[in-house]
């Protein structure tokens, strides 16, 4: 985890870009308030609830929806709709909104790697769809991937049959383009440990006449970075919809050039005899995704913003009340962009492991998650709590570094 300490962001620009209506002929997104449920399944299944305050990871189940995500979802629940035409109508809006020629949602950033890769792959040939994963036979059957983007998220180009092709350098990334070259694959969060940066990627990709891919599944905020990359000249961008845009967990949006979408729309639901047909997002995710990017375009992210430093502030203050112990604010580089804390303490002074720390907070009431102990430092993420939820954390930290302190 490799994060510089940034105490500032920089002002959101105003949004650019259509702002969407109605989602006529659909329900409309607002609505009231979502009447509480009958049934409270959670607490009858016995599920550990927590405050999370380790942020927008799969493994604690992403962001919560808004009740105008909600009212989408429970809204569209009940009618009918033909589903390429509510992607048609969906991926339009999405577009406009991100500077994109196309868009559809996809279940996941990760399902929208695979289906743009295929896109790429077979173009319109049905007859490519159908033997997708098998490209032996492909002319183009080769995704050229840096070295330091590789160990994430980079197998999801392999669901389609692609071939990776790995280098270092820009001199390398010449050198590898041959007749075999299908795509270019750039995973942006790990854009500080590579070699070679967007513009030359860009560069060398556009005079070979190669497309090109980002995954910026986890790097909004900022919000310009939804059509930062568009903008930039890639051919495809792919995003979380679960993180923080707090769309359905289980969504993500895919977007880009046309042809390439079109392309990719039949690897996918509700088409068969491909290999994106078990990549189902149903109606009500899709108008779910519609939702939550409209509501995340138009926040007041300045405000926003200061809510999560308030947060982080009143963190900070209790533990650097204690003797031994140190907190500090920063803000990670690219992914997760928001005010974090990095807690540290003495432990000649504070008898505390770091594994016993975080156990100590699961296992208290309520119960908390944090990350582990990471480059000597509990960090700890502020965005995903509920209001007052920081005071919570804030007095259990502090009551655990107390508690082992050498009197």
């Amino acid at each position: 985890m490799k994060r510089r300490d940034v105490l500032k962001y920089l002002s959101v620009a105003p949004v650019a870009g259509a702002v969407v209506g109605s989602v006529t002929p659909f329900q409309s997104l607002s609505a009231a308030p979502i009447a509480a449920p009958k049934r409270d399944l959670v607490k009858e299944l016995g599920l550990r609830t927590f405050i999370n305050a380790y942020g927008v990871y799969t493994t604690h189940t992403a962001s919560l929806m808004s009740d105008e995500v909600m009212a989408a979802i429970n809204g569209s629940s009940r009618k009918f709709v033909l589903y390429n035409d509510l992607q048609d109508k969906v991926g339009e809006k999405i577009a406009a909104m991100c500077h994109a020629e196309a868009a559809m949602v996809t279940s996941g950033c990760w399902s929208a790697i695979v289906l743009g890769t295929a896109g790429v792959l077979t173009g319109m040939d049905r007859k490519k769809v159908a033997m997708l994963p098998d490209v032996s036979t492909f002319e183009k059957n080769e995704v050229i991937v840096q070295k330091a983007h590789m160990g994430s998220y980079d197998h999801t180009l392999t669901n389609t049959g692609i071939i990776r092709v790995v280098v270092e350098t820009a001199e390398e990334l010449e050198k590898a383009i041959t007749s075999k070259t299908a795509l270019t694959w750039f995973y942006n969060e790990a854009t500080p440990w590579g070699k070679i940066g967007h513009a030359e990627w860009l560069a060398i990709a556009r005079k070979h006449n190669i497309p090109t891919m980002v995954d910026i599944a986890a790097d909004v905020p900022p919000v310009e970075n939804l059509w930062k990359f568009n903008d930039m000249g890639y051919d495809l961008v792919c995003v979380s919809g679960g993180k923080a845009i707090r769309g359905p967990q289980s969504a993500g949006i895919l977007m880009g050039k046309k042809n390439l979408l079109a392309a990719a729309r039949l690897s996918a639901p509700p088409g068969g005899n491909n290999i994106g047909r078990g990549m189902k997002v149903n109606k009500e995710e899709i108008l779910g995704m519609y939702a939550a990017l409209d509501r995340f375009i138009k926040l007041d992210h300045g405000k926003e913003w200061k809510m999560w430093e308030d947060r982080a502030g009143v963190i900070a203050n209790a533990v650097n009340k204690i003797k031994g112990a140190k907190a500090e604010i920063f803000v990670p580089p690219i992914a997760n962009v928001t005010p974090t804390l990095r807690i540290t303490w003495d432990q000649s002074l504070i008898k505390l492991a770091s594994r016993d720390m975080t156990a100590n907070l699961r296992n208290g009431n309520p119960s908390i998650e944090a990350p582990k102990y990471v480059e000597n430092a509990l960090i700890i993420s502020v965005w995903m709590m509920q209001d007052g939820e920081e005071k919570i954390v804030a007095r259990r930290l502090a009551e655990e570094l107390n508690k082992a302190s050498v009197r």
